[in-house]
């Protein structure tokens, strides 16, 4: 099994492929803090729980956006499998072109999606990212990446919209059941998913404008599901596209 990692601002989420086949997601919270051990202990104990053999791990690759816990990570995966774990970088095999200002600034998980909506759907290609932050990147029809635009992810903003007023309070992520809300939570449910789906459908039209033509779109991340279903736009819902990248790319580099 090739155990795929992606460390990000909130939520580290685990994958374990056989060949293509995903056979489990699972998540965990991101802290800083934690040492090697500690992380070791989490994924042992979140892996017993799809009853995962230590020596079934043959392999493992980690896309991360907070460097901080990059030795950590590999330092973990060393002390649970025995196996050093490949970190997507600069340098490393992606089969995919990156053509921007400054490649090796480019986001991990950026290029994890645009690689496995490049082998997985083909090319061009739209692909909106809904983490901590909301990224939309584009993929040319040669399967290169081309840029990317970034807004607040979609709990970043309901949370400044509790955290900033005195009089607002926490809301679950639910669709109210009109855009015109008539009570505090429905008015909030209302701005944030209808919004980040009014959002994203703007967006898309300003990409496709600006590309020449209408590209197919696929979401991912977290709050994907949430928001997409209220999109006008059609849109193709692919929750494990950075894990099914990252394998793509363990692959390419052993």
């Amino acid at each position: 099994m090739v155990l795929a990692i992606d460390i990000g601002n909130t939520h580290i989420t685990l994958g374990g492929f056989y060949g293509d086949e995903l056979r489990f997601v699972a998540r965990m919270s991101t802290d800083t803090q934690n040492t090697e051990y500690e992380y070791a202990a989490k994924i042992l104990n979140t892996l017993s729980l799809y009853d995962i053999n230590r020596l079934s791990v043959s392999g493992a690759i980690i896309s991360s956006v907070v460097p901080a816990l990059n030795r950590v990570m590999k330092k973990a995966v060393k002390l649970i499998y025995d196996v050093d774990a490949i970190l997507v970088a600069p340098g490393i095999k992606t089969g995919i072109n990156i053509k921007c200002d400054n490649p090796s600034s480019v986001g991990s998980d950026i290029i994890c999606a645009c690689v496995a909506a490049h082998h997985i759907y083909g090319s061009p290609s739209l692909i909106v990212d809904m983490g901590t932050a909301t990224k939309m990147m584009v993929v040319d029809e040669r399967g290169a990446f081309i840029g990317v635009s970034i807004m607040p992810g979609v709990m970043m903003g309901l949370q400044g919209l509790a955290s900033g007023t005195a009089q607002l309070p926490q809301v679950s992520l639910d669709a109210p059941p009109s855009v015109i809300g008539k009570n505090t939570a429905d008015c909030m449910k209302s701005g944030v998913v209808f919004g980040n789906a009014s959002m994203i459908d703007g967006m898309i039209d300003r990409i496709n404008e600006e590309y020449g033509q209408a590209l197919p779109v696929y979401a991912t991340g977290g709050h994907s599901a949430s928001i997409v279903a209220h999109c006008k736009h059609e849109i193709t819902l692919d929750s494990d596209m950075v894990l099914k990248g990252l394998n793509i790319i363990y692959k390419n580099n052993t």
